[in-house]
């Protein structure tokens, strides 16, 4: 999981699943994703420190591979800090 200055990207490889069997729920301040197979139920929730626009996320899951891009709902303003 990782943002830029205007997405939350998150992946998440889930072999075994299937797609029609996957779970994700998308919050202003987080996220949820249940995906079950045969063994095992792949399931959590997140927090995210920056306020998202769940209504405008995409989801895809391709080859055990899902990916999420949540787009920030603002800009993220941040300052460098030396390391002495």
């Amino acid at each position: 999981m990782y943002h830029d200055a205007e997405n939350y990207t998150i992946i998440v490889e889930l072999p075994g699943v299937h797609k029609k069997d996957i779970e994700f729920e998308s919050m202003e301040n987080g996220f949820c994703l249940t995906a079950p197979r045969d063994d095992i139920t792949y399931r959590g929730c997140w927090a995210l420190m920056i306020k998202t626009d769940p209504k405008k996320a995409k989801a895809t899951f391709s080859n055990g591979l899902f990916k999420a891009v949540i787009p920030l709902a603002e800009r993220v303003a941040s300052v460098k800090v030396a390391i002495k």
